[in-house]
């Protein structure tokens, strides 16, 4: 008899530990991707620079920009995202710190070649 109490209360411990379980966070639906600028870089899934003038060039596999604006977010040692592409910028020609009266522009590159990498994913 003491056999059969102790596995009846065995039992209900079990299943009262298993009510107190936490359940499992249902999966999260899947975010709608954000449109992304056709002018602009985008690190991290930031947009860091805006770009004028982009010739892509597919045979060389690179990216040429005549000018990136509004770049002080933009880390160029690291790899970015232009349009479909992954990126790295290579050569800048020439930088410089926008004047007061176009600050609005901060940081600005010009003569920028980036290599294409690869695609990125959608």
């Amino acid at each position: 008899m003491a056999m059969a109490l102790f596995e009846k209360n065995k039992q209900a411990k079990e299943s009262d530990q298993g009510a107190a379980r936490p359940k499992e966070a249902a999966p999260e639906a899947p975010s709608t991707p954000v449109e992304r600028e056709a002018d602009a870089i985008y690190q991290d899934g930031e947009l860091v620079a805006k770009v004028t003038n982009p010739e892509v060039d597919l045979d060389a596999k690179e990216i040429r920009f005549e000018e990136i604006y509004q770049s002080d977010r933009l880390l160029l040692p690291d790899e970015c995202e232009f349009q479909r592409y992954k990126i790295l910028v290579q050569r800048v020609a020439h930088a410089t710190k926008a004047e007061p009266v176009a600050a609005q522009k901060g940081r600005v590159l010009k003569g920028v070649v980036a290599d294409i990498l690869g695609y990125r994913e959608q």
